[in-house]
């Protein structure tokens, strides 16, 4: 369904992060595989070797930062894609590829209004030339993230949207190659097809869920459901108070049944 959304020649990668959202990080990617996807976004190495060591071969990108040269030799061991967001982290990359005989395939990452992850997007071009010039390193895509993609009145998508074109451009005036170009995330797929590019990273949409109830333009169906069995049906009048700090109290006669499930599994009180 999502694949159909997209606009002709947009790649979309698989965000199977967080085992998966809780569905099974190797469950979700194999279906993943068989509904069109071509990519899968983790956040830890861990999350990439567990898909590696369950024979997924397709191109994954560690959405997570990564400092170390260990984590860096992780990733060429391991066929992972770290993100890189400084020079520092290209240098390593890059002196770990050689090291390694093999090269460092790398994304970069633009800060264009998150204020997390990724290096300024005014200093986007300078640091993507510094980055092609390095041994062993070479970049892949160049990404952003959208911080308020599931927002109606669009404000902050329309900046954010301006600076990544912006910085697409002067990487065109450079003459510099800078492989897959991804911003949008799932309320940004849903939202405006100008947000796909050259591929998408969905993760919540993945799993069934429309980001926000504007977006519901598509037949999304929830990938799982939560059932409880009734352990017990019993009767008490009428104000009876309820559970912990008798929240609720009956105003008559009733009959209450009890599920075997509660706050431990993330049912609110």
């Amino acid at each position: 369904v999502l694949r159909s959304s997209l606009r002709p020649g947009c790649e979309l990668m698989a965000v199977v992060k967080a085992d998966g959202y809780g569905h099974g990080a190797v469950t979700v990617a194999e279906a993943a595989l068989e509904g069109g996807a071509s990519s899968f976004g983790v956040a830890t190495l861990a999350e990439g070797i567990e898909l590696r060591q369950a024979g997924i071969e397709a191109p994954i990108l560690v959405l997570g930062n990564l400092q170390q040269p260990e984590e860096f030799r992780c990733c060429l061991h391991w066929q992972l894609s770290p993100t890189i967001s400084s020079l520092r982290q290209g240098l390593i990359g890059s002196n770990v590829a050689v090291a390694g005989g093999k090269p460092l395939l790398a994304h970069l990452k633009l800060d264009t209004g998150m204020a997390r992850l990724g290096v300024d997007w005014e200093q986007g071009p300078k640091l993507l030339e510094e980055l092609q010039q390095l041994d062993g390193l070479k970049i892949a895509g160049v990404y952003s993230h959208l911080a308020d993609a599931d927002n109606p009145d669009g404000v902050l998508n329309a900046i954010q949207h301006q600076r990544f074109e912006a910085v697409l451009r002067r990487f065109h005036e450079l003459e510099l190659q800078p492989g897959l170009r991804h911003l949008a995330n799932s309320a940004g797929t849903l939202s405006n097809p100008e947000f796909h590019y050259d591929m998408v990273r969905v993760g919540l949409a993945l799993y069934g869920h429309t980001p926000a109830t504007h977006l519901r333009q598509l037949p999304l169906q929830p990938a799982m459901s939560v059932h409880a069995r009734v352990t017990l049906l019993r009767n008490v009048p009428a104000g009876a108070g309820v559970s912990y700090g008798h929240q609720f109290h009956t105003t008559r006669p009733s009959r209450l049944a009890v599920l075997g499930i509660g706050y431990a599994d993330e049912i609110g009180r």
